[in-house]
């Protein structure tokens, strides 16, 4: 019994100090996030433009998983592809000071190397915490996981709006340089703080005991819903860099305050997984019609309504569906997918989510440069849709709560 007491407390140890990574990784990344559609609007893209580049990052960030996943099963270097991973996300960011003006096609080239860092991390990194949440509950693991994670990205777009603050005088462009160059330290850290947990913990998969008889990985017809609910919802959620475009082009606060815009909605995420993690171990995947219901007018709020406190309320409710989506969308993965495909797993649903924000971005920026209108429509009309899917993935599902 203590030792089982043990090896529960040794994996609550690992999925806290791999969220203080994330932390870290987060401050990083969402910091940069913050301010990006700003920043490439300022260096002469387009809405169609950003809307394209947000989506092809966010593509390239998930679909890749497919294969990364696949390898990482094949390999087993859990670690290996973590670091690497880590590595690339990281090191994108502050390189963006580098650019020179006008230079957004370069800026662009650097998101999208970012978002390949992260397709290389995420599957592994995302099976080495479902080993320790065997342990711990998956629902509670992943929420305080994204909870330490959007703590990060609360603390980025703070830092950053402080530095901005500070420098508001100056050429903006110059600010922006600045900022990505102070992100170089929150990623030095991320580095140096994964390689502690790696040698403090060499091979979590040992947290999870593996099966006597290994059934092989299906796609069953929960699984397959559980992927369209997913797509359409991510078809509908569209990047936070168009929301910051709008707010510069609408004049609604001031461009030196966006960063705080982005760190409230990380703070709505990070509680968001919180409630949501809790209550998917409680009830499972059918949380998740609640989460979409409640997030599903936010384009509205934001797009169609020209009041701050319609752009506050949007963003909360952004924050929310967020939040949901990445703790429930990976614990779902670890209840369902065994120990030996679970990467697999995790980058199969991950490419779906991918794919369709990349389309469902690259769409909305097209037809917000139409009428921003036709945007509204078409959020809301995927988000609604993905709630019939959900609810009939619950009914056939084989989902366990804890």
């Amino acid at each position: 019994m203590e030792n089982k007491a043990s090896i529960k407390k040794l994996a609550f140890s690992f999925v806290l100090l791999m969220g203080i990574v994330s932390l870290f990784s987060d401050m990083t990344h969402e910091g940069a996030a913050s301010i990006l559609g700003a920043y490439l609007s300022l260096a002469g893209a387009s809405a169609a433009a950003i809307g394209f580049v947000s989506g092809l990052g966010e593509m390239m960030g998930y679909s890749l998983r497919l294969v990364t996943g696949w390898l990482t099963d094949r390999t087993k270097k859990y670690w290996p592809m973590t670091i690497l991973g880590y590595v690339i996300d990281c090191m994108a960011i502050p390189a963006l000071a580098l650019v020179p003006k006008g230079g957004w096609v370069w800026a662009c080239s650097l998101i999208v190397v970012q978002r390949i860092g992260k397709a290389i991390k995420k599957p592994a990194k995302d099976t080495l915490l479902s080993f320790a949440a065997s342990q711990t509950g998956t629902g509670k693991s992943f929420a305080i996981q994204e909870f330490l994670d959007q703590i990060g990205a609360f603390l980025g777009p703070v830092v950053l709006f402080a530095v901005m603050m500070l420098k508001k005088s100056e050429d903006m462009y110059s600010v922006y340089s600045v900022c990505f160059a102070l992100l170089g330290i929150p990623a030095i850290v991320t580095v140096v703080l994964l390689f502690i947990v790696r040698r403090r913990y060499p091979e979590p998969e040992k947290f999870e005991l593996s099966p006597k008889e290994v059934l092989p990985f299906r796609m069953n017809r929960s699984f397959l819903l559980y992927i369209v609910a997913i797509s359409l919802f991510a078809f509908g959620f569209l990047d936070f860099a168009i929301i910051t475009m709008h707010t510069v082009r609408t004049g609604l606060i001031p461009d030196d305050t966006l960063s705080l815009l982005y760190a409230g909605a990380m703070a709505v995420d990070a509680f968001s997984a919180l409630f949501f993690g809790w209550l998917f171990d409680k009830r499972g995947i059918k949380v998740l019609v609640l989460s979409t219901l409640i997030a599903a007018p936010f384009a509205l709020l934001i797009f169609s309504v020209t009041a701050r406190w319609a752009l506050f309320l949007g963003v909360a409710l952004w924050g929310v569906g967020m939040g949901a989506q990445e703790s429930i969308l990976k614990a779902a993965v670890t209840s369902i997918v065994p120990k030996q495909n679970r990467s697999s797993g995790f980058g199969i649903f991950q490419t779906s989510f991918g794919i369709c924000w990349f389309l469902g971005s690259w769409l909305m920026g097209v037809l917000y440069d139409v009428s921003p209108v036709w945007l509204v429509i078409f959020s809301v009309v995927m988000q609604i849709a993905a709630i019939p899917f959900f609810w009939l993935s619950d009914r056939t599902h084989s989902f366990t709560a804890s």
